[in-house]
């Protein structure tokens, strides 16, 4: 199993006089000499770069305290997250896994290697703590691709001790600039490589195809349209590493994005021809369920872990909180459903993602994407808040029950999709999309929480009848805890005439 490190570093220009001396840099009392190490290290990508171009770097590394496979994935500004594998022959499944939403079936290839002679020094507080490494690396890199050239350089690198302070690496980057050392211009070793060992000849061929994934200004409907799409294509093959990480959220947030796109091509249906969107929105409605059996379980085993919570123990009758944990983790593990990795590495999957790549590169604009922008934005924002009209219009003359239940249910299912409507609006509409936006997500909310009350109750019948009917336990806990969702609910509903009255006045379209 790979090991996750969170990086945090800064790289500074070199003129090869050393390092200047840091011992006057406030908190660090001791400098210590390490040594020095002898590094090789191979990068991989495809033959377009791909994964350079999202700054992710993927090396097989020998030398030092930490030879093995490395994959860095950027979270912020000089901060990366560094998933570590042993030293192999070929690149081990976890890894490869994290890659695939951008490398798809290209093949990795060796594409630079770098020799770094790396003196290293460890910067210690007065208690003998370890606040960062300091290094100073003498790089030469070679382009391992035909027609590839060579380079050389040296960098110091400065990186913080694991639960560090980022605020420390602010003194020392203090006492570099003093030294007249200067922040370097490359954002990675593996960057500077690629630019400086590049063939001659290719430098005006990668400017030349970089442009079908660097629009201009949206200026027409189309343009719009297309903008929020590829920020929601992005987001899918951004979070793809993350949610097989299982990093908090990450399932959540790719589920929405999904959930986005599908709405965009319902929305702007004049925009983008949906005889080819539609399909694609089936794939994706697929994918979302895919990532909606973890999201849901989640959401309900929250709503039911807090209710339980805020019960008196003299009401909690039986082992609630047992069954509730084996409820809520039936796989009796961590991390994502292997159901759903297997999705993610499935081929129906990467050719969802070529397909929303090909809508981009090639995209099935009709007569409506050449029009006024705002006029034809505004319209399909305007078509959506009515849909969602009616809607909650035939919620509100249900009598509580069942049909009132899915109407609301089909409501809320609106509600998003103006929202996302909104959204992609926001960037020409401004301030009124954004009131859009604001209203709908206050209604979403409404909405939702009566939703989960409907279906915490569903699970929570569920518990009771395990518990009672299976076992001889006590479902009193269980019966109290419905009787208190089904309050929620009706404070939903009660709630739900003036809000949408209030959103109704405020339409500003």
């Amino acid at each position: 199993m790979a090991d996750i490190k969170r990086e945090i570093e800064r790289k500074y220009e070199s003129d090869e006089s050393g390092l200047p001396d840091l011992t006057g840099v406030a908190g660090v009392a001791t400098v210590i000499d390490k040594g020095v190490a002898e590094l090789d290290a191979v990068y991989y990508d495809t033959p377009d770069e791909r994964l350079a171009a999202a700054s992710i770097t993927l090396r097989r590394r020998t030398g030092g305290s930490d030879a093995g496979w490395h994959l860095k994935i950027p979270v912020s500004p000089g901060v990366r997250d560094e998933i570590r594998a042993p030293l192999s022959d070929t690149l081990p499944d976890d890894l490869a896994g994290l890659v695939r939403s951008r490398v798809r079936e290209a093949e990795l290839i060796p594409l630079v290697r770098l020799l770094s002679t790396r003196d290293v020094s460890d910067l210690l507080d007065a208690d003998g703590t370890f606040l960062a490494e300091v290094s100073v690396d003498a790089v030469v890199a070679e382009r391992l691709t035909e027609d590839g050239r060579t380079a050389q350089w040296s960098e110091i690198e400065v990186e913080l001790a694991d639960d560090g302070d980022p605020a420390f690496l602010e003194k020392v980057d203090k006492k570099l600039r003093k030294a007249g050392v200067r922040p370097s211009d490359s954002p990675s070793k593996l960057a500077r490589a690629l630019q400086e060992t590049a063939p001659k000849k290719s430098k005006k061929k990668d400017k030349k195809q970089g442009k079908a994934e660097a629009p201009g200004e949206p200026v027409t409907p189309g343009d719009h349209v297309l903008a929020y799409v590829r920020a929601q294509r992005d987001a899918i093959v951004e979070l793809d590493p993350a949610v097989r990480r299982d990093v908090f959220d990450s399932v959540h947030s790719m589920r929405v994005a999904t959930r986005r796109l599908r709405s965009t091509f319902k929305s702007f249906g004049k925009v983008l021809d949906r005889a080819v969107t539609d399909p694609i929105g089936e794939e994706l409605k697929w994918l979302a369920g895919e990532l909606g059996v973890d999201r849901d379980q989640e959401v309900l085993t929250e709503r039911l872990t807090e209710a339980l919570d805020g019960l008196p123990e003299s009401l909690v009758t039986g082992p609630v909180r047992a069954r509730l944990r084996t409820w809520a983790d039936k796989d009796g593990g961590t991390g994502p459903r292997p159901e759903l990795i297997d999705a993610l590495d499935g081929q129906r999957y990467l050719d969802l993602l070529d397909s929303l790549d090909a809508v981009l590169k090639d995209p099935p604009l009709l007569e409506a994407a050449g029009g006024d922008p705002e006029k034809v934005i505004t319209k399909a924002v305007k078509k959506d808040f009515g849909k969602v009209a009616a809607l909650v219009e035939e919620a509100l003359a249900q009598p509580p029950g069942t049909d009132r239940d899915l109407a609301m249910h089909e409501a809320r299912k609106k509600t998003k999709r103006t929202r996302y409507a909104a959204e992609a609006a926001g960037p020409l509409l401004g301030k009124p999309a954004k009131a859009v936006v604001k209203d709908m997500k206050s209604l979403q909310t409404l909405l939702g929480d009566h939703q989960d009350s409907v279906m915490t109750r569903e699970a929570l019948r569920d518990l009771a009848q395990q518990a009672h009917a299976a076992a001889g336990e006590s479902a009193f806990t269980y019966g109290l805890l419905y009787g208190r969702e089904e309050r929620r609910a009706e404070l939903a509903e009660g709630a739900l005439p003036e809000t949408w009255a209030k959103i109704s006045a405020d339409m500003p379209f």
